[in-house]
């Protein structure tokens, strides 16, 4: 298919239905325009929307192989070469409300040279700030400069949540070296964070690595260069979090360390404690049996000497355990 037809493209619940007009802008596409190569056109869709949905079933513009995994199918990232075009799924931090960064949102796109189609079913911010450009004219100017800045935007928001949990490994250092333990979970959720980010980011820099070297007619050698620039990017922030799990593995040992010596340092306490006053309850147990003969029973003065005998002991034991140290 050489060109394709302004109506072809109409899907009434479409987030973004716009043609890149080749100079950072975009313009609106009418039943009677037609896409060629020079000016491809870009869907992006919210694939749980009954319009959207059935548009990616019957539409004749994209191959029968991707129609599920644009519906939703694909998780992982990876990348699939479809003759003059690709099939890629992508991973993007979750800036939604109620949610926590490392639930990543899934994005996935189908692109050649007159046509993107991208969906989605929690709002990817990525796209916002591409749109966003479109709007303002500085956006990109064919199918290779929009996915080169896609994967741009897409990095830069994976850069600045693996900063954000550096700055949090940061601070739970600095609150070990005063022996301030953190709250119960934060560490787990921390060391989660990281290895979801890690697990989805791996094979996400492999998909720029792949893109990067595919010969494509709509990817020119700048477009190639500035994604392996972003795949290096990511792989530097791939690095920073190997870095960030060994360390939380660190923090973990010396959590558990901290606080098995404040158990000891208790326990400790407690059985030297029981040390000192082991011969007053001898001595209380002693004479507390009800029985003749205690010696001081019929004494005035018998329960005071008694006091003080007792007094006497437990400052000699606590000297005694002085002098060896051990307290």
């Amino acid at each position: 298919m050489n060109v394709i037809e302004g109506k072809a493209l109409q899907v009434s619940d479409a987030i973004v239905s716009c043609q890149l007009d080749g100079a950072g802008g975009m313009i609106p596409i009418e039943d009677k325009d037609v896409i060629n190569c020079e000016r491809p056109c870009w869907l992006h869709l919210n694939y749980t929307q009954r319009q959207s949905a059935e548009w990616l079933q019957n539409t004749p513009l994209i191959p029968d192989s991707v129609r599920d995994a644009l519906a939703g199918d694909s998780m992982r990232p990876r990348v699939t070469r479809l003759g003059d075009g690709f099939m890629i799924v992508l991973r993007s931090v979750n800036h939604n409300a109620d949610s926590r960064p490392d639930q990543l949102v899934a994005m996935r796109v189908f692109i050649n040279d007159k046509l993107i189609v991208s969906t989605r079913r929690r709002k990817v911010y990525a796209i916002d700030a591409v749109l966003t450009d479109l709007q303002n004219g500085n956006g990109p100017v064919d199918g290779g400069s929009w996915l080169v800045d896609v994967c741009d935007a897409l990095t830069d928001h994976a850069s600045e949540f693996i900063e954000e949990m550096h700055d949090k490994i940061i601070e739970l250092e600095d609150a070990l070296m005063n022996q301030e333990v953190p709250a119960r979970g934060d560490l787990a959720l921390l060391r989660k964070q990281l290895i979801v980010m890690r697990r989805y980011m791996a094979p996400q820099r492999d998909v720029y690595a792949r893109l990067a070297i595919e010969k494509m007619a709509w990817m020119n050698d700048d477009d190639r260069r500035r994604m392996q620039e972003v795949a290096d990017r990511l792989g530097r922030g791939l690095d920073d979090l190997n870095a960030g799990v060994a360390r939380t593995s660190i923090l973990a040992d010396e959590v558990a360390s901290i606080l098995a010596e404040s158990m000891n340092r208790r326990t400790y306490t407690m059985s030297l404690m029981a040390m000192i006053f082991l011969p007053a309850t001898f001595l209380t147990g002693l004479f507390g049996v009800n029985l003749g003969g205690i010696p001081g029973g019929n004494w005035a003065l018998g329960f005071t000497a008694f006091c003080v005998l007792l007094l006497a002991m437990v400052g000699g034991v606590a000297i005694w355990l002085k002098r060896r140290k051990w307290l």
